[in-house]
């Protein structure tokens, strides 16, 4: 069995986001250690779920971000999905996200 990930498809009402990448370099082009650089608190929506199941009846309801949404997130939380492209990306439940950037 491949343990190389091609494909997420989140479940329910969650919604996986990679994080914006972080600046590791100041404008006088000093390195940061990474322990010195805080979380980027934005990301965009690379894949959503179908949806919390309907309570009254039967179906899902919508989710209100879609792919290639930004949105901004919470400073902790969520879910770390490693994936092989060295990107980070986190699942978050439609609740956690804090809003949707224009």
């Amino acid at each position: 069995m491949s343990s190389v990930i091609k494909k997420v498809l989140p479940m329910l009402d969650r919604i996986l986001i990679q994080r914006a990448e972080v600046k590791m370099t100041t404008a006088g082009g000093i390195l940061l250690p990474e322990d010195s650089v805080p979380k980027e608190m934005q990301g965009v929506v690379v894949a959503v779920g179908p949806g919390a199941r309907n309570p009254v009846g039967s179906g899902h309801l919508p989710v209100a971000v879609k792919e290639g949404d930004r949105v901004l997130l919470p400073k902790y939380g969520g879910t770390k999905v490693d994936m092989d492209d060295k990107r980070e990306y986190v699942l978050f439940r439609e609740s956690d996200i804090l809003a949707k950037l224009e």
